[in-house]
Order: C-alpha cells, then structure tokens, then sequence
C-alpha cells in the first residue's frame, strides 16, 4: 500500500449534536405564540391537553457527545457501529446538511456526499441535467462538467434513461447515477453512507474498485459507513468504531470489526421480553414472548460437542393451532448463519402460559460469537410464512469446535459454518 500524504483532509474537534425528543411545536404558528406568551406570563400553557405532563427541557438526546476525529488525505476510512452510534450524524454535519450543538469541523477541499439515495437531484430533471447541477455546485464550468458526462453515463449504465426525469428512476438507477456523478466530479473529500446496499453486487464491485482508485491515484478522502463488514474489510485502510455518540476505537481495521463485534455480545444466561413492545411490523401478534435463557447455565460459552440448551416461555394471546418455530443463527453485525425449523409443533389455548424445552445441535458452527432470533409462525398458502411474534433475543459462543486442530479456521474467508460431510467416491493416480 503507497504511502499517504499526512496532510489532514478532516479535522473533528469536540464535536455534540443535541436533538430534542417528542414533539416540538403545536403544529401551528398561532397555537405556538399562545403557548409561549402563556408561558411568558406564568400561565398555564391553553394548548396543552389535561393530565399530559409538562415537557421538560432536559428530554433530549446526544447523537454525538464529544467525538475528535483526524482524516488524512488519501486516506479511505471506515465508520461503523450499532444503529443510532452517531454514524449518520457525524455525515451530516460533515456534509454541511445540519450543524453542530458544539465543537467544529473543518474540511480541506470540495465535498461530494451521498448520505440517501436521490440525495442532491431535482426530480424534475433529466439525469443529464442533473450531472450539470452537481458539477456546477462543485464550481466546475460547462466544458469541464461535458469532458467528464461520458464517462458518467458509461459508469452509471443507465445511457438509455439519462434523459429521462429522475422521479422515474428506480432507487437502483438513482444510486449508480449519483455514485457515478461524486466519484468522477472534482471534490477531494468523498462521503458514503450505506448506499451501495441498494446497487446490485456486480455495481457495488466496480463502486468499490472506484473508491480504491480514488483514494490511491487521485489523493481523495474517502469516508465510509457500512453494516457490511466485508466491504470495510476490502475498502478501508482504517476504520473508527463508534457507540453512543462517541467513538470508541480508532485504528486497525479488523481490529476495529473486532471491536464493534464484540460490543454486540452479551454473556447474558436470560432475556426479558415482558416489558418490551412488539415489533412494529408484526401487524396481528399473537404470543407475547416473556424470556429465553440457557438454563442451568452459567455462561454463554459451548463446544461445538455440546448440544445448547434453550428455553423459551411465552403467553397465548389468542387460541393457536398448528404453531411453528424458527430459531435463526446470525453473526452479531446479524449475518445470517443458519436456521433451525419445528413445523406444527403445538397447538394452544388463548391465555395459557408456556414453556418450551430445547436442545440445538452447534456441530457445524465454528468457533465464535453468534446471535439468535426467534420467530414464531404459521404456515399459509403455497409454503408462505406468517409471522406472529419475533424476537431477537440471546448470545453466545462457540469457543472449541469440533474440527479444531485440523486447521487454523478463517470465519472472516470461510464462513461459519464448517461442511464436513465430504466424501471421495473415487480417486485414480494415473502412474
């Protein structure tokens, strides 16, 4: 890898972001001046509905809290971390979409971002005229924008559309186009946000050689954000970890994956759902899940020789017939693994609590941390399932696996689920 240049691109110093929770406003402008000058007189406020509580000042939410932050020219550098870690955030206020509560950013060059698919086109204008816009926004004259326009339409592969009207543009075309447009424009500094998840695999490829060669032959900044650690892994030559608003490493790549990974674990025996919600895209749930645990375990540490112990106990919220189970095996950034299945396993009355015993079978997992989801459902008509309560529920981790010894196993290359039923049905030495 060709040395970077060490003069700074990005430099992130003390940086929040406040934002305050609920709603703000009455939803109109006279309802607001009657709340405030109630509030200027020490009236009570005329808007206000009986028995709902006084908002407080302090119901706010830190989406960053201090984070220091120093990006080097021709330095690619990845941004992970849970959902609402601040990464989006952070994006934002480089992008000059929204401010800072404090701190300051400072950013040495032309920026182009793409934070949402369709960020930054008119929906009115042709994808032609679209390129135009953005480059004029960058400072480039006609001529230069028109040197480049071919090359555009050739990266984007949508030549036969580039005339037509962006609104009609499938959130697929929309992502090709603008990553063609930011990656071959004029800027120095170049910021991603989890967009490529929407392009098809053979275009996020050609996305991901683009930014390489950006950042290694054209001496521009890239920032990427992504749940997909295998493009971190390919892209990034160094990668920041960040959690509630703050970053918490800072360095190595895969020590980085290492890290955000690990965050994600609990050694946790037992789960809660009583006081949780329901999901919000189950429509009718019928069960309300109370817990799952490990029972007569300790911790949440097995061999890929023991079987795992699992309970699950839920309350019927409506009669049931014919319930079935899925238990889902995910890596903890929830790449899938595996699946175990109970079909039409039981049948119950509305009201009755239950408890199911478990015994799952790890043989074929190697050695790691992984993640469970619990789905139950009902099959309907041509094999199609029907959700009725999910849940993502307990860790845990394979630390000896049965093939350990053999070979040194590469999850990150190899996947976590180590095939071994391989059989030579003939082999012939022609000596």
């Amino acid at each position: 890898m060709m040395e970077k240049d060490r003069t700074p691109a990005i430099i992130v110093r003390g940086l929040k972001k406040e934002y305050q929770i609920g709603q703000i406003g009455n939803g109109t402008l006279q309802k607001d001046i009657q709340s405030w000058w109630a509030r200027v007189r020490g009236r009570e406020d005329p808007n206000r509905k009986i028995g709902d509580r006084e908002r407080l000042s302090g119901d706010s939410l830190m989406a960053l809290n201090g984070v220091d932050l120093t990006v080097w020219q021709g330095e690619t550098l990845g941004i992970i971390g849970r959902n609402g870690a601040g990464k989006s955030t952070l994006l934002k206020i480089l992008s000059r979409i929204t401010a800072p509560t404090e701190g300051r950013a400072y950013l040495y060059g032309k920026v182009t971002s793409m934070l949402e698919v369709g960020t930054g086109f008119h929906g009115e204008m042709t994808g032609r005229e679209n390129i135009y816009m953005n480059g004029a926004i960058l400072g480039m004259t006609r001529e230069q924008i028109r040197s480049r326009i071919d090359d555009i339409i050739e990266f984007s592969e949508i030549g036969d559309y580039i005339d037509t009207p962006v609104k009609r543009y499938s959130s697929g075309m929309y992502v090709k186009l603008a990553f063609a447009v930011a990656s071959h424009l004029d800027s120095e500094i170049m910021i991603m946000d989890e967009v490529l998840a929407v392009g098809d695999m053979s275009f996020q490829k050609k996305c991901l050689s683009q930014m390489r060669y950006a950042a290694s032959r054209e001496n521009r900044t890239v920032l990427y954000v992504s749940h997909n650690m295998n493009t971190i892994r390919e892209l990034c030559d160094r990668c920041i970890v960040m959690d509630a608003g703050k970053i918490i490493y800072d360095g190595d790549t895969e020590r980085a994956i290492q890290v955000y990974m690990d965050a994600g674990f609990s050694d946790s025996t037992e789960i809660d759902f009583s006081g949780q919600p329901h999901p919000s895209y189950l429509a009718s749930p019928r069960i309300r899940m109370l817990r799952a645990s490990y029972p007569g375990k300790d911790d949440c540490a097995f061999r890929s020789t023991d079987r795992i112990p699992l309970r699950l106990e839920w309350v019927n919220l409506t009669d049931l017939k014919d319930v079935c189970l899925r238990v889902e095996i995910l890596t903890l950034n929830e790449d899938p693994v595996g699946t175990y299945v109970l079909y039409d396993f039981y049948s119950g009355e509305k009201d009755s609590p239950v408890r199911l015993d478990l015994s799952l079978d790890p043989a074929c997992l190697s050695e790691g941390s992984y993640l469970m989801k619990y789905a139950f459902f009902l099959r309907g008509a041509g094999g199609s399932m029907v959700n009725i309560e999910c849940r993502t529920g307990l860790t845990f981790e394979i630390i000896s696996a049965r093939h350990s010894g053999k070979l040194v196993w590469e999850s990150r290359y190899w996947g976590n689920t180590v095939l071994e039923d391989i059989r030579i049905l003939s082999l012939t030495d022609g000596k």
